[in-house]
């Protein structure tokens, strides 16, 4: 029997738990904010993430799990990123190297944190998303706020949280560029020039 030619390591399904997040952007306004949550009983700042339910898709764990914990109503943001699955467009045969697409609405980065001493790993899924409204009441023990970009990078309680909202807002700020461009694309084109 041959050997797998890459380091691997198998988890049954008592082994794992997915959880799902969002970085929540408040784009209605000209100075742009992060929705963080405030969890009083250990005085930390998080991104709102919860564990995805049985027979439920990692877009819509997201959803729900910043709904529940917030009680604000998202939409995912459509981002232009790079990533390794192919589209639906292209032939089963297609190589597997990283290629970017347009208004991908995919997770953009995943944490794998190993929960230690035989306990398994957790695999937090994150996406990019917008505010949508109001929603009802979030989870007692978070009280979300919204903080300027600059502020909310500050205010992370955890490394990798600060990890994950930079690159949040690499995508955040080349979509603001894209939309630049076009806008003066088509200026350009009514002026004629």
């Amino acid at each position: 029997m041959a050997a797998t030619r890459w380091n691997s390591t198998l988890y049954p399904s008592e082994q794992f738990v997915e959880a799902c997040g969002a970085v929540v952007f408040d784009t209605s306004t000209q100075h742009k904010h992060v929705l963080l949550l405030h969890y009083g009983a250990l005085d930390e700042w998080l991104l709102p993430k919860g564990r995805r339910n049985c027979n439920e898709s990692r877009k819509a764990a997201a959803i729900r799990e910043v709904r529940e914990e917030s009680g604000y109503a998202i939409q995912l943001r459509p981002i232009t990123m790079a990533t390794r699955a192919p589209s639906e467009l292209e032939t089963t045969d297609v190589k597997d190297v990283p290629r970017t697409y347009d208004s991908l609405t995919e997770p953009f980065i995943l944490d794998v944190r190993d929960l230690g001493k035989g306990k398994g790993v957790k695999l937090v899924w994150w996406f990019v998303a917008e505010l949508g409204g109001i929603a009802g009441e979030g989870e007692a023990q978070f009280k979300p706020q919204f903080f300027p970009y600059d502020q909310a990078v500050e205010r992370l309680t955890f490394q990798k949280d600060r990890d994950v909202l930079s690159k949040a807002l690499e995508f955040m700020e080349d979509s603001d560029n894209e939309k630049a461009r076009a806008k003066e694309t088509v200026v350009e084109l009514a002026l004629g020039e």
